[in-house]
């Protein structure tokens, strides 16, 4: 067979040092962005002196406003939002940690009842000859690290915005300076992000996995049984996070669109906008905090997905551990290329112009994919045996080491091919969004037809390309193929966190420019660093939504292993039934967030409409309008609102394999998987696509779009219509369908053991 060519004690070493490295990396770049002063003393002399090809003169003094006022003013709208958004963290906490005790008491009792709570050692699953630790252990383990998972995902979510709200107006006073400088403030805060998730999962997950062993001793099979709990508490938490946040961004952005822009024709950001605050702080909670829980959930999952597999294979069995941390290694290899690729666009190349950001930002994606396989390559050179055996339904599949490198990389580049059909499909430098933007010359309901189109068209190659890696992966390697392909999609997690989060952040600095009276050159930098973000914000969803079907089909194939069943028979009534059941699932779930963002708008519009119509002197500027008002309406709403759609994912799995077994609920899973990812990128795209037609229109800058504008015209009104419909379709309902996909795969591997025991209630009675 061969051994690995890596020892174990180097593997024990090399894991928690990527991720410290990773930590560290991130705190590195945090000190840089907090160089930039929010005090006005020292605004004249920042670090850098003549970096960018700009002198560090101020345009304002040189137009002549008062640059102390601006900056005094930025800091305070940076401390509205910031405060806005802590809050609303911790009320939907309070809620998210009732929930997470519940769940997690639940968790204990159902898995502890599979043997009646007996502490006695008990036949192992895949191995009748073997004893295994007692169901009670595997209780009690599973409901920790459904705990640990879910911290961590809140963590990530809680630290990914502080960091954004920290951010946001450094890059609106960079900005003054030339697009380079304010491009590299957010995109540094941006990796602060992304490789503190990407380091913390990591983390977390080895010590939990060393401090299980303690226990665990040799039972492998039981110990990463438990570890599956991880995956679920990250994805579960991140449900509450997307949703939640979701419905709290788009509330505030369409009350503040509808009413301030086709109604009372103020520009974006007006600070004579009572919604204005709520509409920033939306950002971080929805597109922040709700990505980073969304995308750690992936990667804890796709890595538990990969690590039951293993653990009843030859690594398993054999208990040969640095093949058994083949997942964990190849994570560590991540954030080390992400660290290199990061250096490219902070350190290594200077953006001078508006015209070199997006590509600067594509780049990204290039070259860490490009250096990752290189990593892939290494990793299953020196971390796997030349051969070795893999679970495949019963069968031990003969796997060759060269397979597993060519499983991750086809996972890594379908990753990079959904990232580009995102772009060609939402950039408005393309043909399909300028046919969208042309189309709202005869008005809004042609627009919302070219937009549809173009979502529904957009689903086609992704789903190829998705198609094509479960192919060869599972040829190559079964079940652990296509989870070692998830973990290559989401191998360059950290990177692709900071390109997302580099969106809000751009998103919110323009806001505070416009809030803040800056001149209008300066919100014309923050537009072009918004518009690119608003593509890789489209690449960043298309990358979860990718992933999120290769992770939950590998958990999937764990369940159905789990669960003891050799073939999941179409056409059987109790498996059919359960297919219909899951492909309703997305839509139902749909429905729910689609109508909690539609009442809460029409709050959030009545109010803005009662402060313009009541408020003397709100629309001449000479009073404040009330932010606070306008924010709570958002808080509230989506506290409320995010409950039955989260009700509806979590118990669904428990209902099902309670009542109808194993059988039907393997249906429901396979159901719901297949048409979650349509409509999820269907619904991505579309709102991704009005939303930069929009701002293709604003921006002017070719003659079809001049001949399309300017703002206030018909066909921007058209346009503003478009993005407003497309808001809670991109932001609330596509992101978190792939949250829906994942988690009820990872609650049903985690509820096996008890399905295959006591479920199909309602089958046993007839």
């Amino acid at each position: 067979m061969g051994g690995a060519i890596l020892t174990d004690l180097l593997t024990e070493i090399l894991i928690p040092v990527a991720a410290v490295v990773g930590i560290v990396f991130a705190l590195v770049q945090w000190v840089v962005v907090s160089r930039v002063k929010l005090s006005p003393d020292k605004e004249a002399a920042p670090a850098g002196g003549k970096k960018n090809g700009y002198s560090d003169y101020l345009i304002e003094e040189e137009e002549g406003l008062n640059d102390h006022n601006i900056v005094v003013k930025c800091a305070e709208i940076q401390s509205a939002i910031s405060e806005g958004a802590t809050s609303f963290l911790f009320t939907e906490y309070q809620y998210v940690g009732i929930f997470m005790v519940a769940f997690a008491i639940l968790i204990f009792l159902f898995l502890g009842s599979v043997e009646g709570f007996s502490t006695k050692s008990q036949p192992c699953t895949y191995n009748k000859d073997k004893y295994c630790k007692p169901a009670l252990a595997n209780a009690l383990f599973s409901t920790v690290s459904f705990v640990l998972g879910a911290v961590t995902s809140v963590v990530s979510g809680f630290l990914g915005m502080k960091i954004a709200t920290y951010a946001n107006a450094r890059t609106t006073l960079e900005a003054r300076k030339g697009v380079g400088k304010a491009f590299i403030t957010a995109f540094r805060s941006g990796a602060v992000m992304g490789f503190l998730l990407a380091a913390n999962g990591l983390l977390v997950l080895y010590i939990a996995i060393n401090l299980f062993k303690l226990y665990y001793g040799d039972d492998w099979e039981g110990l990463f049984e438990a570890i599956t709990g991880y995956g679920l508490g990250g994805s579960s938490m991140a449900l509450f996070g997307r949703v939640g946040g979701g419905i709290y961004t788009k509330a505030a952005d369409v009350g503040a669109d509808l009413v301030g822009k086709v109604e009372r024709n103020i520009p974006e950001d007006d600070p004579r906008n009572p919604a204005v605050i709520a509409d920033n702080v939306g950002d971080n909670v929805g597109d922040i905090a709700g990505m980073g829980s969304d995308l750690f959930g992936s990667y804890a999952e796709s890595s538990c997905a990969a690590l039951v597999v293993a653990s009843i294979s030859s690594f398993g069995i054999n208990h040969e551990l640095t093949a058994m941390l083949f997942p964990l290694l190849i994570s560590s290899m991540g954030i080390i290329v992400c660290l290199i690729t990061t250096l490219f666009a902070t350190d290594f190349f200077e953006i001078k112009a508006v015209k070199e950001i997006e590509p600067a930002l594509k780049q990204q994606l290039i070259i860490s994919t490009a250096l990752m396989t290189v990593g892939i390559a290494i990793v299953s050179w020196i971390a796997l045996p030349s051969k070795f055996t893999i679970f495949n339904f019963g069968v031990q599949k003969q796997v060759s080491n060269w397979q597993l490198f060519f499983c991750v990389a086809i996972g890594l580049w379908a990753g990079l091919v959904i990232g580009y059909v995102t772009e060609y499909y939402t950039s408005n430098a393309y043909s399909p969004v300028q046919d969208v933007a042309d189309s709202c010359r005869t008005g809004a309901a042609t627009n919302v037809i070219f937009g549809l189109a173009l979502g529904y068209k957009s689903v086609i190659i992704p789903i190829f390309a998705i198609a094509v890696s479960i192919f060869v992966s599972f040829s190559l390697a079964a079940m652990y193929g296509i989870a070692v392909a998830a973990l290559g999609m989401l191998s360059t997690i950290a990177t692709g966190l900071a390109i997302d989060a580099y969106g809000p952040i751009s998103d919110n600095a323009g806001g505070i420019a416009e809030m803040a009276g800056m001149s209008h050159r300066i919100r014309e930098r923050t537009d072009a660093l918004d518009a690119a973000g608003n593509t890789t914000a489209a690449i960043g969803k298309g990358f979860a939504i990718g992933s999120a079907a290769l992770v939950s089909l590998a958990l999937f194939g764990a369940f159905v292993s789990r669960a003891a069943i050799s073939t999941v028979d179409v056409l059987t009534p109790k498996v059919f039934i359960g297919l219909l059941v899951g492909a309703m699932l997305p839509y139902w779930f749909s429905a729910m967030t689609m109508k909690s963002v539609g009442s809460a708008a029409l709050k959030m519009v009545e109010e803005v409409r009662r402060q313009f119509n009541t408020i003397p002197g709100l629309m001449e500027g000479t009073a404040k309008p009330d932010y606070a008002t306008c924010v709570k309406i958002s808080t509230d709403a989506s506290i409320k609102e995010m409950i039955p759609p989260g009700a509806l994912v979590m118990l669904t799995p428990l209902i099902v394999g309670t009542l109808f077994g194993v059988e039907t609920l393997s249906g429901v899973l396979a159901g719901s998987l297949v048409s979650g990812v349509q409509i999820a990128i269907s619904a991505s795209n579309t709102g991704g696509a009005w939303d930069n037609a929009k701002k293709y229109i604003e921006a002017g800058a070719s003659e079809h779009a001049r001949s399309l504008g300017p703002k206030g015209s018909d066909p921007h009104k058209a346009a503003v219509i478009g993005d407003t419909i497309g808001d809670p379709l991109k932001d609330t309902s596509g992101p978190s369908l792939n949250i829906l996909i994942k988690l009820m795969a990872v609650e049903s591997l985690v509820f096996a053991p008890f399905f295959a025991t006591h479920g199909g209630l309602l089958f046993k009675l007839f």
